[in-house]
């Protein structure tokens, strides 16, 4: 296609003033780029300089005395009836394990013949549910894992940098 003189000094013409302003629109992102930096290091001053002290001050005044009644409470009181609890169940159980054998021994006490049977076999139980538990937080956290990588190494056009950040496209 064959353009005419008027038509290609007006493109070129064109073409100058398009890169005039892609010039221009780069040096206001750089500076937008730099305001933002040190905004975001002056957030990181006034976090820690004014945001830190007052929330430690606040922990301190409002949610420290309860924190520890709470911990002297659980530790006190509510551990030691827990393993009183526990320790008693459990001798419960180990009292009824042990009638239970003698029974199907035949130890201990006088059975009929035909009462006196041998302890069953254990049988075999599939998997509990704490092992589908963790079989499904393990599957989460590998879906998560990819997820995250998917996200890290995927093509994104809108993070692309250009090499010749002052070089315009060509029209």
């Amino acid at each position: 296609m064959s353009l005419s003189r008027k038509r290609k000094k007006e493109l070129r013409k064109l073409q100058t003033q398009a890169n005039s302003l892609w010039e221009s629109q780069q040096i206001l992102v750089g500076e937008a780029a730099s305001v933002a930096r040190e905004a975001g290091r002056q957030l990181g001053h006034l976090h820690r300089e004014q945001v830190k002290p007052r929330v430690a001050a606040g922990y301190e005044t409002y949610a420290a005395p309860y924190v520890e009644k709470g911990k002297k409470v659980v530790n006190g009181t509510v551990l030691p009836a827990a393993g009183a609890v526990v320790g008693s169940a459990m001798s419960v159980w180990d009292a009824a394990n042990d009638t239970r054998s003698r029974l199907a021994s035949g130890r201990g006490f006088d059975l009929p013949a035909s009462w006196r049977k041998a302890a069953p076999e254990p049988v075999k139980k599939g998997i509990g549910a704490g092992g589908v538990i963790a079989i499904i937080l393990g599957v989460a956290a590998a879906l998560g894992v990819l997820y995250a990588a998917w996200q890290t190494l995927r093509a994104d056009d809108e993070l692309w940098v250009a090499d010749d950040p002052l070089r315009a496209p060509d029209a």
